[in-house]
């Protein structure tokens, strides 16, 4: 199975089909895989492109280190573009959904002339995770809601990886310089969310204040992802962008 080491830590990845690089990074809890079975590889590969699934650190058959240092935002965008690396490309079509797409935007942050064009998915790059009555999300309400409401999600989160999860969540909460990145960059962007996704309103309203395309898909969070619609949106926004 292919893979990349990185700043010390291996990171893996899938690959299938041939044609302009696709890179799709997956959102917390998630794996590479997630995107074969939710129909985005076959759909992209169909349409000529060769497609890249990453594990994110602390994810899939990637390395799970516990140190939080290594979940900051720069360093994983440098997991992705290592992949690009690795597979010998100069500039990836990039597709991030929520925490992935978070990491993505630190590409457009830190090596924005790696991308031909970039699709912000199920994440608001202005705002972060929504905030509750109380006040900030944190990581132990957010957790005790997915054991909740998705279990079979997190089942595999047990307490000695749990330390790697919470701070893939904390580093979340970087969006320095986020806006900038994404409307300066110089490449193609899609902003993307579910109807019922609490991103989703402001990430239209971004979209429209800064002109740029919104696609609204049914489904919340977890939901929107698994969308015919997403995928017919974004292969048709990649298209248009190569």
């Amino acid at each position: 199975m292919p893979h990349v080491t990185h700043r010390g830590q291996r990171i893996h990845y899938t690959v299938d089909g041939a044609g302009p690089l696709v890179v799709l990074q997956h959102g917390l809890f998630m794996d590479a895989a997630s995107w074969k079975t939710n129909g985005f590889v076959d759909a992209l590969t169909a349409a000529g492109f060769q497609v890249a699934c990453v594990d994110s650190l602390g994810h899939g058959l990637s390395d799970r280190p516990l140190d939080p240092a290594l979940y900051v935002q720069q360093q994983r965008a440098g997991d992705i573009v290592a992949v690009i690396d690795d597979l010998g490309a100069e500039r990836a079509h990039l597709i991030g959904y929520s925490m992935g797409a978070w990491m993505s935007v630190g590409v457009a942050k830190h090596h924005p002339g790696r991308l031909a064009s970039l699709t912000v998915g199920g994440w608001d790059l202005v705002n972060g995770v929504p905030r509750m009555p109380g006040g900030t999300l944190t990581f132990d309400v957010f957790m005790a809601f997915s054991r909740a409401v998705a279990p079979a999600l997190v089942s595999w989160v047990t307490p000695d990886i749990e330390p790697a999860i919470r701070a893939c969540f904390d580093n979340l909460a970087d969006l320095d310089g986020a806006a900038d990145a994404v409307l300066n960059g110089g490449f193609p962007i899609l902003l993307w969310d579910g109807v019922n996704d609490p991103y989703h309103n402001p990430s239209q309203a971004f979209a429209a204040a800064n002109g740029l395309p919104f696609l609204s898909t049914p489904g919340d969070h977890l939901g929107a992802i698994l969308q015919p619609q997403a995928i017919d949106g974004v292969v048709g926004f990649l298209k248009g962008s190569n």
